[in-house]
């Protein structure tokens, strides 16, 4: 799976490629998410808890809705900021 913002422009006319001043920046690996902050179940969460102050919390992409509703259910007892906490759960009243 490729995320269109995050693939690299390859074609021949590309100014982004090319560089241009004033053009958007290549994608380069520094775009990347912190692993540790990637939550995947409540238990990786508890990792956070001492560092909540400092660090937020997010939700990984392949998490389903019911486990991605625990998780912000107990990060919300726990005062702990998460982002893309409604991403799952939106896409599941959508359909």
């Amino acid at each position: 799976m490729t995320i269109p913002f995050l693939s690299r422009k390859i074609g021949i006319d590309s100014r982004v490629r090319r560089k241009f001043k004033g053009c958007t920046l290549m994608p380069k690996i520094g775009y990347g998410l912190d692993k540790k902050t990637r939550l995947h179940n409540v238990r990786e969460f508890e990792l956070l808890m001492m560092h909540n102050k400092t660090y937020c919390a997010e939700i990984a992409y392949d998490v389903s809705a019911q486990k991605s509703k625990e998780i912000v259910e107990h990060t919300a007892q726990l005062d702990v900021v998460v982002t893309k906490k409604l991403a799952s759960l939106r896409s599941q009243e959508d359909e």
